[in-house]
């Protein structure tokens, strides 16, 4: 006899967040801007993280229109997004010298402007350099650095992102709580955000690969720099030691910090919203894989079905 009883159906089970991650890689701009989303293609990215210029030189050619163009087309064509740019090393707005920097502010404002002309919405920044004269100081001077650049850039919609930093040297933002400082400090507070860098957090003495410290840490972001405030994340495993403040990054899982430590971040819902990028060694293992390719895999892999 059938069973005339009605099954009720189980509610769909809704997408977990989690795999919903964009994953991706920092690309080089060689040949053109529009290059790097073939190569970000190839290499298995999501996403992308870009220069918008030379990263070692103070001066570069206007962007033409025509680069935008192409550049806005291999965007489409790829769909990889969000596309993420990484400031100038020779920037110091933290330094003492009146000079450097107000050389540092204007070339800001000077790659602010060609992410906004490319479209590009997010822009990665190290704090900078006390140079010996403390943290106080060099927080002082970035906050008005920083007022000064957004007076110059009105109505831009692109961002600056402060990045953690490892410690080294005089560096500022190896605490998580210099960088909330910095955002409190400022008068256009919304308009900065962070970038975390997840060997940087290790080497600054953050252990991601305990579970205990992990949440720790995140309470930490929390509190100081607000967890949606968090805009991208570098995915970097570390050479160093926990606590060492030495920033050598290594391929996903081969560092000190370990799977565990990444197996934390891509499980936890609540930065789920980051895009994920690689800054590890470029190149090919003794198969021929392409390194970028393999660490993304391996991040991917750490997302725990649900």
């Amino acid at each position: 006899m059938a069973d005339s009883k009605k099954r009720t159906k189980k509610p769909a089970r809704k997408p977990s967040a989690l795999t919903g991650q964009r994953f991706g890689a920092h690309i080089s701009i060689a040949g053109g801007f529009a290059n790097a989303f073939e190569a970000g293609v190839s290499a298995g990215c999501d996403c992308l993280q870009i220069f918008v210029k030379n990263q070692r030189q103070w001066k570069a050619a206007p962007i033409t229109d025509e680069q935008i163009a192409e550049y806005r087309q291999a965007r489409e064509r790829t769909g990889l997004f969000p596309v993420v740019a990484h400031a100038t090393y020779l920037l110091n707005l933290a330094s003492p010298d009146a000079a450097l920097r107000k050389k540092s502010a204007r070339a800001l404002v000077e790659e602010l402007n060609r992410c906004e002309a490319l479209g590009v919405p997010l822009l990665v920044l190290h704090p900078g350099s006390h140079m010996g004269e403390g943290i106080d100081a060099g927080i002082k001077r970035i906050i008005a650095s920083l007022d000064s650049v957004h007076r110059s850039t009105r109505g831009l919609a692109s961002q600056v992102l402060l990045e953690t930093t490892a410690g080294q040297g005089n560096s500022i933002g190896h605490e998580i709580e210099h960088l909330g400082r910095i955002i409190a400090g400022i008068t256009e507070h919304e308009r900065l955000a962070v970038c975390l860098d997840t060997c940087h957090l290790f080497a600054a003495g953050y252990n991601l690969a305990d579970p205990a410290e992990y949440s720790r840490t995140v309470a930490e972001l929390k509190q100081h720099v607000g967890l949606d405030q968090i805009r991208c994340i570098h995915v970097n495993d570390s050479k160093g030691a926990c606590g060492s403040r030495l920033d050598r990054h290594q391929h996903i899982g081969e560092g000190r910090l370990g799977r565990k430590g990444f197996a934390n971040l891509v499980n936890d819902p609540r930065l789920a919203h980051a895009p994920k990028i690689l800054e590890t060694p470029k190149g090919e293992d003794d198969r021929g894989r392409d390194f970028d390719r393999i660490n993304l895999g391996r991040l991917r892999r750490l997302i725990k079905k649900r």
